[in-house]
Parts: structure tokens; sequence; C-alpha cells
């Protein structure tokens, strides 16, 4: 049975992220894991059908630092580079 974009999205986000020691320490020390993204919100969420997505896949931001966020802009690249972490974007397929 296929699985909604919703249920998907849902899935990848329970799942314990893997996280460098030195990006720990820093949400830790600040308890903020999201340093820009929509702040004026009591809290982000984003609701994107299936069908919206364009071609045939969407590329998600999984680092809290895109500027066109939901969307991936590869500032992951860096994250990843200063803090030691290992995040990448959430991509789905369209079937």
């Amino acid at each position: 049975m296929a699985m909604s974009l919703r249920a998907s999205l849902a899935r990848v986000a329970a799942q314990p992220a893997r996280v460098g020691r030195r990006s720990v320490v820093s949400v830790q020390a600040t308890g903020v894991i999201n340093p820009s993204v929509k702040k004026d919100l009591d809290k982000v969420v984003d609701t994107i059908k299936a069908d919206e997505i364009e071609g045939k896949k969407g590329v998600f931001c999984r680092c809290w630092r895109s500027a066109k966020f939901p969307y991936c802009d590869g500032k992951h690249a860096a994250h990843n580079k200063e803090t030691g972490d290992n995040v990448g974007p959430l991509i789905i397929e369209k079937p």
C-alpha cells in the first residue's frame, strides 16, 4: 500500500538523527535547532501535496538553513563542514 507524503515525512522525522558531536553541544547550549526560518511563528509547519512537487522529485531541507525552506538549497554542506554533522536533504521521488 502506498504511503502518503505526510505519513512518509512523519516517519522520517520520527527517526533519531545521527548528529556530530559539535552540533549536539551547540543545540544543547542554546536549545535552538532552527536559527532563522519563520521565527515569527509559534511553530513551523509546511504541507506539500505530492502532486505539487515539480518534476520527478522533491528535495526538502532538514538542516534548517535553506533560504528556500522547506526546499533544500544545499546549505547543509557548509553546516556539515562547520559542525561535523552529516545532515542532508529529504528526497521524495514521484512514481
